[in-house]
């Protein structure tokens, strides 16, 4: 029986074409790379080479392929996945969940929360659904939320954002750039189609995002007005390293710190707390 690389036209073939187009990488750059031939290259895209595991699994190294895109390639070769692509909140995640709590906590009063590789919200700490409920009604809203949906949204936190298109052309920017493994996949893309479809969102946001890929951007600044009063916050964003499972991959912790002494203050009164 032949496995669906060694037929003409096979998936392994288009999955790796695919991959190296995204990268821009030449197949005797992906030689380079991997250690490779060139031909062997061009016999496996044609699928006329079946490759070994190992041998995907360097390519799928070389081409920096997304963990859960890594798994895919294995199968189309005939392969068992060797990524595991559990719940985040599976058994084998218990010692990040921990790790994810233990931050949360510590950065009380202010607001920190994980999301997924879509912006659904998976975790927060006690302050960050207090400090949104300031601003929208999340009681109106069904779990779990996503946060760009909130921030779009006319009727959600849209309405208390200081300067929202510049804001919301850096969020569409930042789906772009923070992809995993830098690849718009179809949920992200229907993810872009729903932000996009939101009153007042320019559709020249999305063509200048697609145009200019760059890296993470460490600092996101944003403003929101209470009582005619700005509030002024930028955000940490943090991710697992060196991660072993699909789930881990595609976590992202965000952290909001206040931009200046002022917004401390407002945002302890907010609060209802003392200043740090």
């Amino acid at each position: 029986m032949h496995s669906i690389a060694s037929s003409p036209g096979g998936q392994v073939g288009v999955l790796l074409r695919h991959w190296r187009d995204l990268r821009r990488k030449s197949q005797l750059e992906l030689s380079f790379d991997t250690g490779v031939s060139q031909r062997h290259l061009s016999f496996i895209e044609v699928g006329r080479s079946a490759p070994s595991r190992q041998m995907l699994i360097d390519i799928a190294t070389a081409l920096d392929m997304p963990l859960r895109d890594r798994n895919t390639l294995l199968l189309a070769g005939g392969y068992a996945p060797i990524y595991p692509d559990g719940a985040w909140d599976g058994p084998e995640m218990r010692s990040i969940t921990k790790a994810l709590e233990r931050m949360l906590r510590q950065h009380e009063p202010f607001p920190a929360l994980v999301m997924d590789r879509y912006w659904t919200v998976l975790m927060t700490n006690r302050s960050a659904p207090r400090f949104f409920s300031r601003f929208t009604d999340l009681s109106a809203r069904k779990a779990p939320r996503n946060m760009l949906h909130l921030v779009f949204d006319p009727d959600g936190l849209r309405p208390c954002i200081a300067d929202w298109p510049s804001v919301a052309e850096s969020l569409i920017q930042r789906v772009h750039r923070e992809a995993v493994g830098r690849v718009i996949d179809d949920r992200t893309k229907a993810l872009l189609a729903a932000l996009m479809a939101y009153p007042d969102v320019e559709p020249a946001w999305a063509s200048l995002a697609a145009a200019d890929i760059q890296g993470p951007t460490p600092v996101i600044p944003i403003g929101l007005v209470k009582d005619g009063r700005v509030l002024n916050y930028f955000s940490l964003v943090t991710t697992v390293g060196t991660p072993r499972t699909v789930a881990a991959q595609e976590l992202r912790i965000e952290c909001m710190v206040p931009a200046d002494e002022a917004t401390e203050a407002l945002h302890a009164e907010l609060m209802g707390e003392e200043p740090a």
